[in-house]
């Protein structure tokens, strides 16, 4: 399934995800985790751009600014605990890779597939993660709707390739979108609900999954 090229990355890649959840979870090696955890976009924006000449401009372009603003979520989420502004900034980047993924996805849309069912799922997931979260909400309870409901949307685009990409690639993208909802989830349970054990190491583990198999699913698609 994976080519030469795509072996070696992932090699490197899970090597730089395992370093961040070391780095992470070891205070003797937390200084490191500020080279760790950007790296891991670093090195998935720099396959990007090596692997993706195949692909239409547009549809490279907005997936490069995904990646770019998740970048920088995740940057400004090391800062959050010198100034809980900077977990607003990071929220509005991912709001804004999300966006970017949305249309991205919806360049591949099957007019014919029938979201309404997997909709229906996901606005029940979100409603019951919602009902758990609300009391520790407080003046993040409207900039958390307004995500939930646009990662959801970023989920349901990624179900509707089904049927217009490679199957492979519709795969990944999806799994990747799941995992994402999951990293989310974890967090924002972790921030509003109480402190979920591990948490650092399952938010950043599903996370980085979910960037590597969106990558490598976009990558995976050669019908544009």
């Amino acid at each position: 399934m994976l080519t030469k090229k795509e072996q070696g990355f992932s090699i490197l890649f899970f090597i730089i995800v395992i370093a961040e959840l070391i780095c992470s979870s070891i205070e003797s090696l937390n200084g490191l985790h500020y080279i760790t955890k950007p790296a891991i976009l670093v090195s998935l924006i720099a396959y990007f751009l090596t692997s993706s000449n195949h692909l239409n401009k547009t549809l490279k372009l907005l997936t490069l600014f995904a990646l770019l603003f998740s970048l920088l979520g995740d940057v400004l989420l090391m800062f959050v605990h010198k100034s809980e502004g900077y977990f607003m900034f990071g929220l509005i980047a991912f709001l804004l890779a999300h966006i970017m993924y949305i249309i991205v996805f919806l360049k591949h849309k099957n007019p014919n597939k029938n979201p309404y069912v997997f909709t229906l799922i996901a606005l029940l997931y979100a409603a019951i993660l919602f009902y758990i979260m609300f009391d520790g909400l407080g003046d993040m309870l409207y900039p958390v709707t307004v995500y939930m409901l646009v990662i959801l949307t970023m989920a349901i685009t990624a179900f509707l390739r089904q049927g217009k990409v490679l199957p492979l690639s519709y795969s990944l993208v999806f799994l990747g979108a799941l995992l994402f909802m999951l990293s989310d989830s974890i967090l924002a349970l972790n921030k509003f609900y109480k402190p979920l054990p591990l948490s650092n190491i399952s938010i950043m583990l599903t996370y980085a999954l979910a960037q590597y198999f969106i990558v490598l699913g976009l990558l995976k698609n050669k019908k544009f």
